[in-house]
Parts: structure tokens; sequence; C-alpha cells
């Protein structure tokens, strides 16, 4: 695929609402687009995958069988050949690829790290909202600044977000150089918020932009000059995922267990049979050889979920030594109990020596990196994994607590230990990719 890369000044710029338009203005000139995030986030990607065509039918109605989910680049996650296998795995004839934070930001994983692996050029989203000349100014200073960085990428051009029409919008067009090109604006418009929670954004599925306001701005997208831009990555083999195996791997999949990168789902069909299950909908864990628990809310359901059967089938496979792997929210679910912000304690598996209370602001947020203390369900003793982290939860371990790893990036469970582990069960913070195997090896645990 060709694809352009849709970078910003900062975070909170407006690249989510940018990229959302983008999508919506190349499918309307017959396009098929495969949305794409830079960055281990979860929430964005999902606001992508809600837009995009392939996802509704003729009557509008969501088919999850046809999704073109978005898909996640991050060099850190992920490696340079494995960002570009997962990019080139991507379903589409252009991808849009939407950055994090500013565009130089990151040590580990920038969005201008992504263009150049990518070899992709970036469209910047400017705050035009009190500014024309300074609009371009800006632009030039973001351009000029690539090579300052060490960064060999194209700044083609802006996109300008919440502006005018009319004379604000000529100002801006005439002030950038001959080398900068305007590929549109973003009006200022409220329906365009995407509203907050307390652990960010809603998902895409919870509070969706309404999609005559976003066909509306998108018809403002220079896609003419987009398509003039784009380009394809170097060249890269997808890789093979292995033969498929005999082995059943059940993955909590609902409102409180939803941050599954399309990446780490792929892996497990390729290699097992997947059946999933929604806890907070009061299913029971299936019979399967291994059980996944991702990310998610599950404090937002912590009621449903201690009244329903699952927590006490998760004790008991867990005794029978059946490989549970928590992540994050999945963890919490593994825990002994769960403290609200309110302050309702809910009971948990009891799975894992850990009491999980919820904060007001979030207790970590960085790339980590773990190195194992034994061999464990994601990893060989002394290999090391490297993941994401970004929890508003503290937990609180017993004194017989054994941890699977010692963290060398990053805060884990106590500052210096992640991957609580109890019977063949495994919880951390950390999320990970499956390119770094960790997925592969839960698989060949079963």
């Amino acid at each position: 695929m060709n694809g352009v890369v849709i970078g910003g000044t900062r975070s909170g710029v407006g690249k989510t609402v940018a990229t959302l338009a983008v999508i919506r203005a190349l499918e309307a000139a017959g396009h098929t687009v495969q949305p794409a995030k830079a960055g281990p986030d979860f929430i964005d990607p999902s606001h992508h995958t809600a837009i995009v065509g392939s996802a509704r039918g003729s009557d509008g109605s969501r088919n999850h069988d046809r999704e073109r989910v978005s898909r996640t680049l991050d060099a850190w996650l992920e490696g340079i050949e494995g960002l570009r296998r997962n990019y080139a795995r991507g379903d589409g004839d252009i991808c849009v690829v939407e950055g994090v934070m500013g565009l130089y930001d990151g040590d580990r994983s920038s969005t201008a790290m992504v263009a150049e692996t990518l070899d992709l050029p970036v469209v910047l989203v400017v705050d035009a909202s009190a500014g024309m000349e300074s609009v371009a100014a800006t632009a030039v200073g973001f351009e000029r600044y690539a090579a300052h960085a060490g960064r060999d990428i194209e700044v083609a051009g802006i996109i300008a977000q919440r502006a005018h029409g009319g004379r604000h919008e000529r100002g801006i067009k005439e002030a950038l150089p001959d080398d900068l090109t305007y590929f549109g604006r973003i009006p200022p418009e409220p329906d365009l918020e995407i509203p907050d929670r307390h652990l960010g954004l809603h998902m895409g599925d919870e509070a969706p932009i309404d999609p005559a306001t976003l066909d509306e701005v998108a018809a403002g997208v220079r896609t003419d000059r987009l398509l003039d831009i784009a380009r394809e990555p170097p060249t890269v083999d997808p890789g093979d995922p292995g033969l498929a195996r005999e082995k059943r791997v059940a993955v909590a999949r609902d409102e409180a267990f939803r941050f599954v990168y399309p990446a780490t789902m792929e892996r497990l069909r390729a290699r097992s049979e997947v059946v999933t299950f929604a806890p907070a909908a009061g299913d029971d864990v299936p019979p399967a050889d291994g059980i996944y628990l991702p990310g998610g809310y599950p404090e937002l359901h912590a009621a449903t979920i201690a009244d329903g059967p699952v927590l006490a089938t998760l004790r008991d496979r867990a005794a029978e030594g059946v490989p549970i792997l928590g992540e994050c929210g999945g963890m919490m679910a593994l825990a002994e109990s769960l403290m609200t912000v309110d302050g309702d304690t809910h009971e948990m598996a009891g799975v894992l020596p850990a009491e999980i209370e919820m904060c007001d602001r979030y207790q970590a947020l960085d790339h980590v990196e773990l190195s194992a203390r034994e061999s464990t369900l994601t990893a060989n003793a002394n290999g090391s994994l490297r993941g994401h982290e970004f929890h508003y939860s503290d937990a609180t371990v017993g004194a017989d607590a054994r941890f699977a790893f010692d963290v060398e990036r990053g805060k884990g469970i106590d500052g210096e230990h992640d991957g609580l582990t109890e019977h063949r069960t495994l919880g951390t913070y950390a999320h990970v990719h499956p390119e770094s195997t960790a997925f592969d090896r839960f698989v060949d645990a079963l």
C-alpha cells in the first residue's frame, strides 16, 4: 500500500479528527483505506475502525467479521522489521497512519521514527485557531527540524486544524512556502470533539463522531494532493505465522476486556483455535487449553463480573494448571480484590496475591522492558520483553508474591518487578505485541 502519516505539532492538536476526515475523504473518492496508529494506543485505533467503510453493511449496521481494523505501528514494541511486517499485512490501496503526540516526541517510538522506518511523507496538523502566518512559520520549523533531529523524513505540508474559511484559510495558504502543500482544513466544529473518560477518550463504538458531520468536514480535504505524495514503504516479507496447532485459546472480548492489538488476534488464530467470551455480559469461560484476558475496563463492570460465573471458573482452571495470561485489566480480574474510585470493593478471582485500587490519575504511562527471572508463559529465563503500560490502578501485593520479571524500564507492579505468577497463571501490567514472540510462547506452553 501507498501511505501517508498524519503527524501533529503536539498532543491534543486534533490528529484523530484530522485522520478520520482524511479516511472519509479518501473513501468518498473511491479508495479502500487501511487505517493505522503510530504508538501503542488502543483508543484512537478504535475510532479509525469505527468509521472505515468495510465495517458497515448496506443498512449501516456493523459487520465485525469484515472490519478493516486499525493496525498498531510501534518501533519499540515490534522492532523495525516487525513494524514493516505489520504494515504490509494491511488490507487496502492506501494507508493513513495517525501519529502519536507531537511529531518528534517519544524517545522509543515517535511519529517521526515510524515515518522514517516506512519512508512515508508526513502531513502536519497545525492548530490554526489564532494564526495565519504563524501557522506557516510553525510548519516551516517542523520541516527544518527533521535534519537537526537526524530524521530522514519529508514534511510535505499541513492540514489546518480549527481553521475558518474565507480570509482565514486564504491567509494560511498564501503564507505557506512553495515546498509545503496545503491539504485542507478542519473547521472549529463542537460536534467533532471526542469526549473524555477516566482512562482517556471514549472508544470509537462508545462515542462515535457523527458521520454526517465528519463527511462535511472531509469534503474540505484535498485528496488529489494526498494521493500525489503517498508512497509505498520498503518491501518486506510479511512472515509465516507457523503451522496451526490443535489447541484452543479462550479470549475475553467485551466492554471490560477490549484492549487487544489486531495482530495479537491474528497470531493466536494462526496458531490455535480461538473462542471468545464476554465476562461483562455474564459469559462463563468456555472449555479451552489456555485463557487470555486482555486489558480494558474491568473496574467499570466489576459488580457484574463479580456476580457472574467467570471468576470462580478462572480460579478453578488456574488451580488445575491451565495456562492463563492476564494483561493489565486481565491481571486485575485475576487478583484478590478490586476497589473502584468510589470506594466500592469487589472480590475478584483470587488467583494472584494482589489487591487492586483504582486511582484518580494514571500511575504509569511508558514503554517498558522486562527481563525474565525464570521461564514463564511469555518468555524464556533471562529473556527480555518489550511492551507498554498505561494504568490508573495500583496493586498491593502479598508477602508471598512471586514475580516473573525484573523491570528494566517502566514501573511494573511495584516499581521493580512485573508479572505476578501462580500455578501456570501470569498477570502483568505490561501489554506486549505478538512481534515480541510472547504469544507464540504462550501457545507453545499449552
